[in-house]
């Protein structure tokens, strides 16, 4: 029981929760880049939210499957073929031995995530089955899969075919507007200068990755304070280092930052961090820490709905 990777693509990793608990000794969480589009994809199949997938990132990739399993592909949309026929996002796929499932062309957002009925087969690191690429550790030899690789399940099953509907299928465009709430030195920067990183859109550089997201646009300045005794950073915060140019945390990037912070991606927004690509446009907006906890939990109580919807179709 297991999959043959005939191309690996450009970035495609093992990924979880990732590792949550372990900043303090300098680890960044990590994990799928989108969780929302990961978790609806093992939901879809009766899997834990969390049980591990494959990230495919930007251009994925063609494997063969050695055995009978059921799959589901969420996240980012390509043009997807299972030996020579379309298939689709946001529903259950049935693969047969010898099947190979093929990655085309990238229609929107960045990174799909292919979720299994079953186990993959990897050493969990610090409990987690995630791949931190930046470190070089965790899910198949701490590195993105290469041509030739090979991931043994643990177990495996099929399931009825089902898909989502409505509400629970995610559109991704090349403008999101991300909602965040004040950052710690926020009062650092003067009222002309917030004002100007809230109304301009920015534009997603190349040099954007699992640690960080960098923006281009009109500089910002924090005055004589450009650089501040450094502390705990998490996944969302943006800083804006010497050049003026925001940086925002991702979730592979450093436990501890010493750039001013103006602002941080609400929770439930992080996971539109993972579908930006080079040139893609983004644009903030303000709200209250109420505000975003409201948004939380209603984003959770999505997927609470999902789950029981699907409990009784099982």
């Amino acid at each position: 029981m297991s999959m043959r990777f005939i191309q690996g693509g450009l970035q495609t990793s093992v990924q979880d929760f990732g590792r949550s608990g372990m900043m303090r000794y300098g680890i960044a969480r990590g994990g799928a880049a989108d969780p929302m589009a990961m978790q609806l994809a093992n939901l879809l199949l009766g899997n834990s939210p969390g049980n591990p997938v494959l990230e495919a990132a930007l251009v994925g990739p063609s494997i063969e499957f050695q055995c009978d399993i059921s799959i589901a592909i969420t996240g980012a949309q390509f043009v997807l073929t299972l030996d020579g026929e379309v298939v689709d996002n946001d529903r259950i796929i049935q693969v047969k031995r010898g099947s190979t499932l093929s990655f085309g062309r990238l229609v929107s957002g960045a990174r799909a995530y292919i979720a299994f009925a079953g186990r993959i087969e990897v050493p969990p690191v610090f409990a987690s089955a995630s791949t931190h690429l930046l470190s070089g550790f965790g899910g198949c030899c701490g590195r993105a899969i290469k041509k030739g690789d090979v991931i043994p399940f643990a177990e495996t099953r099929t399931v009825g075919s089902r898909r989502l509907e409505g509400e629970y299928r995610l559109r991704y465009t090349q403008h999101p507007q991300l909602r965040l709430v004040a950052g710690a030195e926020e009062d650092y920067f003067a009222p002309d200068t917030i004002d100007r990183f809230y109304s301009q859109v920015f534009k997603v550089t190349a040099q954007s990755n699992r640690m960080g997201i960098r923006l281009a646009g009109s500089a910002l300045r924090c005055g004589n304070q450009s650089q501040v005794i450094s502390s705990g950073l998490c996944p969302g915060t943006v800083q804006i280092p010497p050049d003026g140019k925001p940086i925002v945390s991702f979730v592979e990037g450093q436990t501890i930052g010493g750039y001013p912070r103006i602002a941080h991606v609400i929770s439930a927004d992080q996971h539109l961090l993972g579908q930006l690509k080079a040139n893609d446009r983004v644009s903030f907006t303000r709200v209250s820490l109420a505000q975003a906890h409201r948004i939380l939990e209603g984003k959770s109580a999505l997927l609470r709905r999902l789950e029981a919807e699907l409990f009784v179709q099982w």
